[in-house]
């Protein structure tokens, strides 16, 4: 088992928010969180506005693809944070689940999808820094 903290993005489709999220967290935490992401209906790929939003700000989440969502991930992971799945996602006891009101990014274009980004990025940041308080 593993003694790094284990995150998983959960949304419908796992090919907005979920993404962005588990790049930002990937990007800002490297090797120090297992970052997972999955989706109720995955869909057939990332969203490219919100690849390109990403891109942006110097991370590439164009090579990753949207992933069903399995009782394993949820079992498996310390935090679960869904963003719009409703009662897709099973509940274990022990877990810290969290929830993020954010807009969808599906079928918007870049512009819209900037302002998501932002809060996904402000929300992770918050969470890193309850994961991992700094060591005086």
């Amino acid at each position: 088992m593993s003694d790094r903290p284990s995150v998983l993005f959960v949304c419908v489709h796992n090919a907005g928010r979920s993404q962005m999220a588990a790049g930002w967290l990937r990007s800002l935490a490297g090797d120090a969180v297992e970052v997972r992401s999955a989706g109720s209906l995955p869909a057939d790929r990332v969203n490219p506005a919100a690849v390109e939003a990403m891109a942006e700000v110097g991370i590439d989440i164009g090579d990753q693809q949207p992933r069903v969502l399995t009782t394993d991930a949820v079992a498996t992971s310390d935090v679960v944070i869904t963003m719009g799945c409703g009662d897709a996602c099973p509940v274990y006891p022990g877990k810290r689940y969290l929830d993020w009101p954010l807009a969808d990014p599906a079928g918007k274009g870049v512009d819209a999808v900037r302002p998501i980004r932002d809060e996904i990025e402000r929300r992770v940041r918050a969470l890193l820094a309850e994961l991992s308080p700094a060591r005086g």
